[in-house]
């Protein structure tokens, strides 16, 4: 089954940004996982267990280096990677 996931990180730190771009250069390092940035989020689409193996290692490593961060995430149970926003 595919799936779809829209996430946002909040470091909760000045120099937040590196860890942003960081955390998405990682899920970009998977190429079994599609995804997409925007200005307000990150969109990963792909395999339900590779998506969620994926998001389980890198947070983990967010929060083992940043603790007071928070994610906020939305999944859709289809993949919507070639959907065409209007």
């Amino acid at each position: 089954m595919r799936i779809s996931v829209d996430i946002s990180l909040y470091p909760l730190t000045e120099g937040y940004v590196e860890p942003i771009l960081a955390f998405i250069n990682r899920l970009e390092d998977n190429k079994n996982l599609v995804v997409k940035r925007n200005s307000l989020a990150t969109q990963v689409f792909g395999e339900y267990r590779e998506v969620m193996n994926c998001l389980d290692a890198e947070m983990e490593a967010v929060f083992d280096a940043l603790p007071h961060s928070v994610f906020v995430m939305k999944f859709i149970g289809t993949d919507r990677a070639d959907v065409v926003d209007v």
